[in-house]
């Protein structure tokens, strides 16, 4: 079964000082944390503000190539989360046939939110993610680990965000 869901905010993990994108369903019953680069957290974060940049980003040129192709990005889904890497789904519509193209939820996410598609996210991967390592998570990226006490104080805290403690997208 598949969730749509909205980025509810952008935040930094304190632990690692490594962005996260906060999506929520729309009854903000469930959420889903997912880690990401500095650059595609901004790149959501410029999507999400509509901020004109000076030069265009990748996800701005490919909305541009949506549109000049005649595409339509039907939706994005958060299909799957394996040795704690989310994977990610852009179903894109072309004169009615479903093409589907592998992503990194983060780039997915860029483009679903400067177009206005929907972000899906498997209920699989909701469940899975409330399991997720996250010392394995980030060693592999930071080469550092976390104690046991560490990764409970982070899943309370990721729990019980409330959409006031983001901001308003800013980086």
């Amino acid at each position: 079964m598949l969730i749509e869901m909205k980025v509810a905010g952008i935040t930094i993990d304190a632990f690692f000082n490594t962005p996260i994108i906060i999506l929520k369903d729309h009854s903000n019953k469930r959420s889903l944390p997912i880690w990401v680069g500095a650059f595609e957290a901004q790149a959501i974060a410029y999507g999400l503000n509509g901020s004109g940049l000076p030069r265009p980003l990748p996800y701005d040129i490919m909305k541009e190539l949506l549109n000049k192709f005649d595409l339509k990005l039907k939706r994005i889904i958060v299909s799957d989360l394996r040795d704690n890497t989310f994977y990610a789904i852009i179903e894109l519509v072309k004169d009615g046939q479903v093409i589907q193209i592998d992503s990194r939820p983060s780039d997915a996410i860029a483009l679903a939110v400067r177009v206005g598609a929907p972000i899906m996210v498997s209920d699989m991967v909701i469940k899975k993610a409330k399991t997720i390592d996250i010392s394995k998570a980030e060693k592999s990226s930071k080469d550092q680990q976390t104690s046991v006490h560490d990764q409970e104080d982070l899943r309370e805290w990721l729990e019980n965000l409330k959409p006031e403690d983001f901001g308003k997208y800013e980086m």
